[in-house]
C-alpha cells in the first residue's frame, strides 16, 4: 500500500510510541488522526507537529473501554475525512499486577483497554475501510491494520500478568482478523521490547538492560514506527508478529 494521501488512525498517538508512529506516517504523506484519553495538551502539540509536515490531522478524545466513545470516534472520522485506510492500535495501559495482588477491577481495566477496545476499534475500522470508494484504493487492498502488542506476548512478565495475557490475546486477535478480513484488509502486529524507558525507571536501570540484549543497546520509538511502515507497504504479509527487541527474546 502506498502511504501518501492515505487516511490513518493512530490510537494513543499523543505521546511516546504512538506519537512516533503518527509522525512517521505524516512524514510519508498520510493524513493522521490520533486519539488520546487524558493527554489533551500533548495531543494538541502532536497535531501541530503533524500539520507542520503539510498533511491534515485531528485529535479525538476516546476512552476505548467505552463503546459509545468508539462509535463517536468513527462518526467523526467519517464526517471529517470520509474514509479510513490505515489503523494502528497503539493505545494501551501497562499496570503492574502480580498474580496474588490482581483484583477483578485491575483485570477488567487492562483487558478492556488492551484487548476489548482494540477489537472493537478494528471492527469499526474494517467496516469503514470496506466502504472506501473503489477509486480511492485498489479493491484488493482496501486497508491495513497494525496492532502494537508487546514482547510480554512472547516472553511473559509474571508481575504484569493481566498485561501479558492482554497482549498475548492481541496477537491471537491479529491472526484471527487477518483471516477474517482477507483479502481486502491485512492485519499484522508488532511486539516492541525495550524501546522507551518506563516512567518509574532511572537511567542506570535502563542502561543496565542493554547488557541483556544481543544487540547491546536499547531501541527507540522510531524503531517501532519503521516496523509499522514496513507492514503497511508489504502487500504480501498478513497475520504476522514482528518482534522489535534487539534479539532479547532469544535469551
Amino acid at each position: 500500500m502506498e502511504i501518501q494521501d492515505c487516511i490513518a488512525l493512530v490510537t494513543g498517538g499523543a505521546h511516546r510510541v504512538g506519537k512516533a508512529i503518527a509522525l512517521a506516517l505524516a512524514r510519508e504523506g498520510a493524513h493522521v488522526i490520533i486519539t488520546y484519553h487524558a493527554s489533551a495538551d500533548q495531543a494538541a502539540q502532536t497535531v501541530s507537529e503533524i500539520e507542520a509536515l503539510g498533511v491534515r490531522s485531528m485529535a479525538i478524545r476516546c476512552d476505548q473501554r467505552d463503546i459509545a466513545q468508539i462509535d463517536a470516534l468513527f462518526d467523526a472520522i467519517t464526517q471529517h475525512f470520509g474514509r479510513l485506510d490505515i489503523l494502528v492500535n497503539s493505545a494501551a495501559i501497562m499496570k503492574r499486577t502480580p498474580v496474588f495482588d490482581t483484583t477483578p477491577e485491575d483485570w477488567d481495566r487492562v483487558m478492556h483497554t488492551n484487548l476489548r477496545g482494540p477489537f472493537f476499534i478494528a471492527q469499526a475500522a474494517a467496516r469503514l475501510m470496506r466502504s472506501n470508494p473503489q477509486d480511492a484504493s485498489p479493491p484488493d487492498a482496501l486497508g491495513c491494520i497494525v496492532n502494537i502488542a508487546d514482547s510480554a506476548a512472547v516472553r511473559p512478565w509474571p508481575s504484569f500478568i493481566a498485561h501479558t495475557v492482554s497482549k498475548s490475546g492481541l496477537v491471537a486477535l491479529t491472526k484471527a482478523l487477518a483471516v477474517a478480513l482477507a483479502p481486502a484488509i491485512r492485519v499484522n502486529a508488532i511486539a516492541p521490547g525495550a524501546v522507551l524507558k518506563p516512567v518509574d525507571w532511572d537511567d542506570e536501570r535502563w542502561n543496565e538492560l542493554s547488557s541483556k540484549i544481543p544487540l547491546r543497546r536499547n531501541g527507540s520509538a522510531e524503531d517501532v514506527a519503521q516496523a509499522v511502515l514496513y507492514f503497511i507497504r508489504s502487500d504480501f504479509v498478513t497475520g504476522e508478529l514482528l518482534v522489535v527487541d534487539g534479539g532479547r527474546e532469544l535469551r
